[in-house]
C-alpha cells in the first residue's frame, strides 16, 4: 500500500517518469489515467491509502473538480517543455499554433517574441472544446500544433502534424520531492493525532467536544463508559440534545469556564467542567470532561493509601493465635464475628494478653483488610502532640512542626482500620475532638478550618475499667458508649493454664538462635503453671527470653525456671505463695517407671542422664 501514486497520463509519460526515477521509487505507485478515466483510477486507489497524487493538466483539474479527499502535486509545465515542443513543430512549417488550458498558457508571448516565430496561443475553455479549438487553429492557417493530452487527440483526429509538451526529468523529479515531503509532514501529523488520541482515549476523564454551534465532533471512551453511549451516535448532533441541562450553550455565549459541578448522568454523579476554546479572540467551541465521583473517591483512597499509610500493615491473623483454651476460643469466634461488622470494637484486658493481636486480627478478617491498619498508643504521647498525631496539622500549625504539614493517623487509615490502644489514658478536651470525628466522619488539622471526610473502621482498647471511668468523672459517657459498640473481653492468662505450655514453646522455637536448640522438660512447663502471670503473655514471653539467656542446659528444667519466676516476683507476698518446687517425688516416680534404669527415667522427665545424676545426689535418692 503506496500513499503517494504517480499518474500518467499515458505509457510515454509512464516510461519516462519509471525511466527518471530508476531505483528510487519503492515509496511510489505507478499508474495511467487520462482525465475520467484517471479519476476512475483514484477513487479506487484511495480506497488502497493513496493519498497524494502526481499528475498534470486536465487530469490534475478533473480530480480536484470532483472533490475527491486526496493531495495533488501538479506535474509543473516548465518554459524548457515548451520550447523542446516548439522547436520540433518548426519542422512542420513557420505557422505554429499552441492549444493549452489556462494553467500552461502563462509567458507564452514572451516566448514567442524572444524565438522569433509567429505562435498563435488557443484557450481551451473545457475537455469538450477541444475538437472545436483545434479545428479553429487549423482554419487559421497552422501547419502544426503543440499542447497536451486532450489536444494531441483532437489534432490526430484531424490530421493535423501535432507535437506534446512533454515534462523533462526535472519537472518530473521536482514534483516527487513535493510529494515526499507531503507525505512526511501528513505521517508526523498522523503520529500526532495517534499519541493525542491515546492520549484522550486512555484518559479516565470521560471528554467531549463540541463546536461553536454545540455540535460533538470528539467523544472519547471513557465518556462512552460513563454516558452509556457509544461516541459514534452522538457525532454531528447537538450536545444539548444529549443532555439538556449541561448548560453548553451558556458557556460558548459566556466564554466563562464552569468548573466543579456535579451533575447526573446515566445514573452516576459525575464532577463536570466546561472550558470554553477561544481562538483570537474568538469563542470557536468548548471542551467538557466529566470524573465519576466514585472513581474519584476510590483513586483518593489509593493515593492515601500509598503516600500516607505506607508501613501500616496489620501483620496477625486469628491463625496465630495460639490457645488450647475453649474460653479463648468462643473469644475468637466472637471476635470473627465483630470483624465483619462496621461498628466499633471496645477490647479490654490486662495488659499483655493480646489486644493489639485481636485488633490485627479483626482488620485482617474484615471487609476492609486492604486498607491501611494505624495504631497509636494514646498513653505514650504528651497531649498535644497526640492531638496532633490524631488529628494532623499544617503548615505552621504550632512552633516545631514539620514545615509542609502532616496527615493525621485518621487520614492515614482512611478505607482501613485505626487502633486506639490504652483509650483510658487520654485527655477529656481530646476525648471531646474525638467524639467529634468518630460522629462526623470527618476530621480537621490543626490550624485548618477545612474539614476531611474519612471512612474508619475503629477498634480501641484499655487495660482499665472505662465504666468506673465514666462515674468518676474521668472518661466522657458519650464516647465511651460510642465506642464501646462491640466490647470483647480476654481472659487472662492464668485463667487459661492451657495455654502456657503451647505458648511457651512457641516463644522458644521464635527465641532460639545461632545453633541453639534448647527445651523445656515436662516438670518445667508444670512449673510454668504455677506462677499467676500478672504481665500476661508478654510476661511470659520475657520470661522465655530470660531462661535462654541464663540456663546453659540443652533442656531447661523445673528448678531453673522457679529460679528465675522467683527473682522475676522480689514481693515478700510472691516469695511466701511460690514456695520451693520439690522435684524428688517426679525423679523417684521416673526412676520407679524405669525399674532403675536411669537413662529411660532421664528419658522421661526430659533431661539429661547427668543431669538426672546430679539431682539424684541433690536429693538423697536411693
Amino acid at each position: 500500500m503506496s500513499q503517494i501514486t504517480f499518474l500518467a497520463l499515458d505509457e510515454r509519460m509512464l516510461e519516462l517518469a519509471q525511466r527518471t526515477l530508476k531505483d528510487d521509487c519503492a515509496d511510489i505507485r505507478f499508474e495511467t489515467g487520462l482525465s475520467g478515466e484517471g479519476v476512475a483510477r483514484v477513487r479506487a486507489l484511495q480506497e488502497q491509502g493513496t493519498e497524494i497524487v502526481i499528475t498534470r493538466g486536465i487530469t490534475a483539474a478533473a480530480i480536484h473538480a470532483e472533490g475527491i479527499d486526496v493531495v495533488i502535486v501538479e506535474i509543473a509545465v516548465t518554459a524548457f517543455d515548451v520550447i523542446r515542443s516548439i522547436e520540433r513543430a518548426r519542422h512542420h512549417g513557420k505557422q505554429i499554433a499552441v492549444v493549452v488550458f489556462p494553467s500552461m498558457a502563462k509567458g507564452l508571448d514572451s516566448l514567442a517574441s524572444a524565438m522569433g516565430i509567429d505562435l498563435r496561443i488557443h484557450i481551451l475553455a473545457s475537455e469538450q472544446d477541444a475538437d472545436a479549438t483545434v479545428a479553429a487553429a487549423i482554419g487559421a492557417g497552422a501547419n502544426a500544433i503543440v499542447g497536451g493530452y486532450i489536444a494531441e487527440i483532437a489534432a490526430r483526429k484531424q490530421g493535423c502534424p501535432f507535437e506534446l509538451i512533454e515534462n523533462g526529468q526535472e519537472g518530473i523529479l521536482q514534483a516527487v520531492a513535493e510529494a515526499r515531503l507531503i507525505a512526511d509532514g501528513q505521517n508526523l501529523e498522523k503520529a500526532k493525532a495517534a499519541i493525542f488520541r491515546a492520549v484522550l482515549d486512555y484518559s479516565y476523564d470521560g471528554i467531549i467536544s463540541a463546536d461553536r454551534n454545540g455540535k460533538i465532533f470528539f467523544f472519547n471512551r471513557s465518556a462512552e463508559r460513563i454516558a452509556g453511549r457509544k461516541g459514534q451516535e452522538l457525532i454531528g448532533k447537538a450536545v444539548g440534545d444529549a443532555w439538556p441541562g449541561l448548560g453548553v450553550a451558556d458557556v460558548i455565549a459566556s466564554r466563562q469556564e464552569e468548573l466543579g459541578q456535579i451533575i447526573p448522568i446515566n445514573g452516576t454523579d459525575v464532577l463536570c467542567n466546561k472550558v470554553p476554546i477561544i481562538i483570537r479572540d474568538e469563542c470557536v467551541g468548548v471542551v467538557v470532561t466529566f470524573q465519576d465521583i466514585a472513581q474519584i473517591q476510590k483513586t483518593e483512597a489509593h493515593v492515601r493509601r500509598r503516600i500516607f499509610a505506607s508501613g501500616h500493615v496489620a501483620h496477625f491473623s486469628f491463625a496465630d493465635i495460639v490457645t488450647e483454651s475453649d474460653a479463648l476460643k468462643q473469644t475468637i469466634e466472637t471476635a470473627k464475628d465483630y470483624a465483619l461488622s462496621a461498628s466499633s470494637i471496645l477490647i479490654t484486658g490486662e495488659t499483655g494478653c493480646g489486644k493489639e493481636l485481636f485488633a490485627q486480627s479483626c482488620h485482617n478478617y474484615s471487609h476492609c483488610h486492604d486498607g491501611p491498619f494505624v495504631a497509636i498508643n494514646c498513653a505514650a504521647l504528651p497531649t498535644q502532640i497526640l492531638e496532633s498525631e490524631l488529628f494532623g496539622y499544617v503548615a505552621g500549625a504550632f512552633t516545631g512542626a514539620n514545615p509542609k504539614g502532616k496527615p493525621g493517623v485518621f487520614e492515614m487509615a482512611h478505607g482501613g482500620t485505626i487502633f486506639l490502644d490504652e483509650i483510658g489514658e487520654i485527655d477529656l478536651g481530646i476525648q471531646g475532638k474525638l467524639l467529634r470525628v468518630l460522629e462526623e466522619k470527618r476530621v480537621m488539622r490543626l490550624g485548618s478550618d477545612r474539614l476531611i471526610p474519612v471512612s474508619v473502621r475503629v477498634i480501641a482498647a484499655t487495660n482499665k475499667n472505662l465504666k468506673q471511668l465514666v462515674e468518676q468523672g474521668g472518661f466522657r459517657s458519650d464516647l465511651y458508649y460510642r465506642l464501646n459498640v462491640l466490647q470483647l473481653r480476654l481472659p487472662p492468662l492464668r485463667a487459661r493454664k492451657e495455654d502456657i505450655g503451647p505458648l511457651a514453646k512457641r516463644f522458644l522455637r521464635e527465641e532460639n538462635g545461632l545453633g541453639r536448640r534448647q527445651t523445656l522438660s515436662a516438670p518445667a512447663l508444670k512449673a510454668l503453671q504455677t506462677h499467676d502471670w500478672p504481665g500476661n503473655v508478654r510476661e511470659l514471653r520475657n520470661i522465655v527470653q530470660r531462661l535462654l539467656v541464663t540456663s546453659k542446659q540443652h533442656t531447661i528444667d523445673a528448678a531453673t525456671v522457679h529460679r528465675v519466676l522467683i527473682d522475676e516476683d522480689d514481693s515478700p507476698r510472691a516469695h511466701a505463695e511460690s514456695p520451693a518446687y520439690d522435684e524428688a517425688p517426679e525423679i523417684r516416680k521416673a526412676l520407679a517407671q524405669a525399674r532403675g534404669k536411669r537413662a529411660e527415667a532421664a528419658r522421661l522427665l526430659g533431661i539429661d542422664r547427668s543431669t538426672l545424676w546430679r539431682k539424684i545426689k541433690q536429693y538423697g535418692i536411693t
